[in-house]
């Protein structure tokens, strides 16, 4: 969901303090005036030139009403998921079946933005295509975007990224300094008692002339002063070599002949990751006999030393990345060893190995922490897919990606794992329990996404399949029916699929997401009807399941319908409490969709307990987060109704000026601010049937 994080300049998802760049003050302003003239700006260069940072820059020095956010394309090999990207990076969810493009144009037109499409050279077709499909139906919208090339795009102004100044031979000569200061500035973090003085900055220039004045190339050679001199640096690579040789791979290639052989091969295993990664996965990709995984830590720390890595500290641990230049180089070298390969499929069985793991542990106390890690190897997840996609082993491919059915649901990330399992299930595997999940997978995604007609089919072909002794197989048959009969409105139906799970729930059976969702379908069914005592106690049962197990997903889920039916029984504070419980958690876990019905909700109870001004401003809050989510109210009838009833009696109550006023008050207050006054204590009175907390 698109909640712009405010950092030190705008709303965005911007590094709050990004990189001081010397020399480039002038780029920036040209940068900056164009960002504002033009549709398009495409910076230009050589790798290692320092497009990235000029980008970053210039984004956090603009101001634009709906901010400015950076799209890492970097790790990103399918052209087709460019919107998903596009999306991820905006933090907009969307569970309806419209395409992506469609659904970020609707998004997008609300406001002046700016949106940073980082190393696009890889994707210039579906670049191009995107960018001219978005700012055609956004007037507002402006694109940054960083390539080796331009993308040819009609209306687009490129500007060509050059190196840094670097002075005459003759050092005492005046102007074109800047390559020089960069090199003492980060000669400075390497050494740091370095100093540039008359003794050593003949030889600074040297080596900045020799380098071409590109950044990157200044930074490999400055993370080497702890070895060499540098005089000694400087006269090491002007020999020999050929002087038309591109600078940066000549010194990439002086970097790669200083490491260690240990080191080399590390750096070439590691280009396999697509994004960052943590040394667990290191040590489970490219660990063997030559590279003892005892070793890989302080292997990976010395390749941060050597600035072939960027070390990441992070919450959840250190967490390492390659710049693009240097993971091309690797990569080059893991083909010359025969071995690419080899290590990408050991990737993608890391990751489908984590996947299995996060399957199994995700109903339990580790929750949030599993979210977490997932979020954060979305890339690397993307990357192991495309390899298993990409190989003969349908069966394989088909397990993966039916695996991630938590991941996809519970991460937020249902459109694109629908995309990922269409394609697994156009192969050709044997009936069995790997077929079943996967096709549980896509009719769980297909009921988040109120598409009643797919959880009806994957359940149909579920039962076809299933043998008669596999339990789990009727389980999820049973619960998309239930679901697609909850989208439809049929409660008779959803009762009627989720019997057994009610009877099952202290049978000692394990819970499963199948089972969950089975409950919360009948809690919902049982309060449409009108039996709210009923409903009261199967989301009882449903909590004490979650509690027994740590589980807070779908106990957010079962405390959100629960305050429908609390609010439906006539007890508002009730209703507030759970509601507010429910926020908290999916606030946590950004989970836009069950966000905005909780608003809702939260508006429902203060207009029945006739707090008129505090329900017009959560609609207002509330029309704001559907907007960006993209389908009101999950297009469940009764939901739709009770919205629309709340705000006739809202209306009606504060009359047309004052609610359009109090409406607007909550739908353009920043998203974060809205959910904090949601989340603000109101009125007296305890929930009248338990309480959440």
């Amino acid at each position: 969901m698109a909640i712009a994080m405010k950092g030190k300049w705008q709303a965005g998802n911007l590094s709050p303090e990004p990189t001081s760049l010397i020399g480039r003050q002038d780029e920036l302003g040209r940068i900056r005036r164009a960002c504002r003239d033009a549709r398009l700006v495409t910076l230009t260069g050589v790798g290692g030139v320092g497009k990235t940072r000029l980008a970053l820059r210039a984004a956090a020095d603009m101001r634009f009403g709906g901010g400015a956010w950076v799209v890492e394309l970097s790790a990103l090999d399918d052209g087709t998921l460019l919107p998903h990207a596009i999306a991820e990076a905006l933090r907009l969810t969307d569970q309806t079946s419209r395409p992506m493009a469609e659904v970020l144009a609707e998004h997008l037109c609300k406001g002046e933005v700016l949106v940073v499409l980082d190393s696009c050279e890889h994707l210039t077709g579906a670049c191009a295509a995107m960018v001219e499909t978005l700012t055609e139906a956004v007037p507002g919208l402006r694109v940054l975007a960083t390539s080796r090339r331009p993308l040819g795009v009609s209306g687009e102004l490129v500007i060509e990224v050059g190196p840094l100044p670097v002075p005459a031979e003759d050092a005492t000569a005046p102007g074109g300094g800047d390559a020089v200061a960069l090199l003492a500035e980060r000669a400075a973090e390497v050494v740091p008692e370095f100093e540039l003085g008359e003794h050593n900055r003949q030889a600074a220039v040297r080596l900045c002339r020799r380098l071409e004045g590109l950044p990157l190339a200044i930074e490999l050679a400055a993370a080497r002063l702890r070895e060499f001199p540098i005089e000694v640096m400087a006269a090491r690579l002007s020999k020999g070599g050929d002087p038309r040789q591109q600078a940066l791979r000549v010194v990439v290639e002086w970097s790669h002949e200083l490491c260690e052989p240990a080191e080399r091969l590390l750096w070439a295993r590691l280009s396999v990751f697509a994004g960052d990664f943590d040394v667990e996965a290191a040590r489970s990709v490219c660990a063997d006999e030559r590279v003892p995984e005892a070793d890989v830590g302080l292997l990976l720390d010395a390749l941060a030393d050597e600035a072939i890595l960027t070390w990441l500290p992070t919450g959840a641990g250190e967490r390492y990345r390659m710049r693009d230049t240097l993971r091309e180089y690797g990569a080059a070298r893991l083909r010359e060893l025969g071995e690419q390969e080899r290590f990408r499929q050991r990737h993608r069985e890391h990751y489908a190995s984590l996947a299995t793991r996060g399957a199994a542990l995700w109903l339990g106390p580790g929750q949030i922490s599993w979210y977490d890690r997932m979020i954060g190897e979305h890339a690397n997840l993307r990357t192991a897919l495309e390899t298993a996609l990409g190989g003969p082993d349908g069966q394989a491919a088909v397990g993966f990606a039916g695996k991630l059915a938590f991941f996809w649901y519970g991460c937020g990330y249902a459109k694109e794992g629908r995309y990922y399992l269409r394609r697994a299930l156009a192969m050709d595997v044997e009936p069995g329990p790997v077929l079943v999940q996967a096709l549980w997978a896509d009719g769980l995604l297909a009921a988040n996404h109120g598409d009643a007609d797919g959880a009806e089919t994957r359940a149909a072909e579920i039962a076809e399949i299933a043998a008669a002794d596999d339990p789990y197989a009727i389980r999820c048959a049973g619960a998309l029916r239930a679901a697609a009969g909850m989208v439809r409105g049929d409660s008779a139906r959803t009762m009627a699929e989720s019997e057994h799970a009610f009877r099952a729930r202290w049978s000692g059976e394990e819970p499963t997401i199948a089972m969950l969702l089975a409950l919360l379908c009948r809690g919902h069914a049982c309060t449409v009807d009108g039996r709210f005592e009923e409903a009261l106690a199967v989301f009882d049962s449903l909590r004490t399941l979650c509690d027994q197990r740590g589980e807070v997903l779908m106990r957010s889920h079962g405390d959100l319908l629960r305050g429908y039916a609390e609010l439906a029984g006539g007890r508002f504070d009730a209703a507030v409490v759970y509601g507010q419980a429910a926020l908290r958690v999916k606030r946590r876990l950004r989970d836009g969709f069950g966000i905005g019905l909780t608003v809702d909700l939260l508006a429902l109870a203060a207009g029945a307990a006739g707090r008129a001004e505090r329900a017009a401003r959560l609609l207002g809050l509330a029309r704001r987060i559907w907007n960006a989510h993209g389908l009101t109210q999950a297009n469940v009838p009764v939901w739709v109704a009770a919205r629309k009833a709340c705000e006739r009696q809202t209306r009606d109550t504060l009359g047309d000026d004052a609610y359009h006023a109090v409406f607007r008050t909550g739908f353009d207050r920043e998203i974060d601010a809205g959910l904090a006054y949601a989340l603000e204590p109101e009125g007296e009175g305890q929930p009248n049937n338990g309480s959440p907390m």
